[in-house]
């Protein structure tokens, strides 16, 4: 699902990332651990076609995305991917429903179209009763469990999660770790995850260690 070759990337005379190379199979969950400063989350921005890298290769499903322009690679990036933030960055002027419905009316879908699904993802997360109110009146699960939604409303291929559980308690760490391997066995999503969060690694199917911008183990 995921190839990448020799990937590296530098802000100004600091290298983050030195010769990364690493594959990721579909239907994986693959935790990204590492010291701060390791390049854990530049590699998933680069992973996520949010950022570029210097040089190297990378393929997405079959895809070189470092070919496609911009326009093409956003669509890309709306259609396949999913991402899940560590503070959630939902829109606050918005209702939980409408910040699912976003990704979905930028891929040019029906408002009615976009708000039946959002409907049917925020029932299987367990928020349904939650679609009017807006993240300010969500506790930190529900928030999480909204961003969840919206990263699933265009059925992308990978779910890339940046410190997901670094804001929650521990029951929704824990009813968040189950809801990713819920939504790999049930919709067969590939999941990447940068956690510091060693429990996490410990249930995921291969944990990439990384160090000083390579990867250690």
């Amino acid at each position: 699902m995921i190839e990448i070759k020799d990937i590296s990337k530098s802000f100004g005379n600091l290298q983050v990332l030195k010769g990364i190379d690493l594959s990721i199979k579909k239907g994986e969950v693959v935790s990204i651990i590492g010291p701060s400063g390791a390049g854990k989350t530049t590699l998933l921005q680069i992973i996520g076609t949010l950022s570029k890298p210097d040089s190297g290769s990378i393929c997405i499903n079959g895809e070189d995305v470092l070919k496609l322009n911009e326009n093409d690679l956003s669509a890309f990036r709306n259609k396949h991917i999913g991402f899940v933030f560590q503070f959630h960055q939902l829109l606050p002027e918005f209702s939980a429903l409408e910040n699912v419905c976003i990704p979905a009316l930028i891929a040019h879908k029906s408002q009615k179209d976009a708000e039946a699904e959002a409907k049917k993802l925020l029932e299987y997360l367990g928020v349904a009763e939650r679609a009017d109110h807006r993240p300010n009146e969500l506790s930190g699960g529900e928030k999480q469990r909204v961003a969840v939604a919206r990263a699933l409303i265009n059925k992308p291929d990978i779910i890339l999660a940046d410190e997901p559980s670094g804001s929650l308690d521990s029951k929704n760490k824990a009813e968040l770790y189950k809801l990713l391997f819920d939504l790999r066995d049930n919709l067969g999503q590939t999941i990447a995850i940068v956690t510091h969060d060693h429990d996490l690694a410990k249930i995921s199917d291969r944990v990439i260690s990384m160090e000083d911008g390579k990867i250690v183990g």
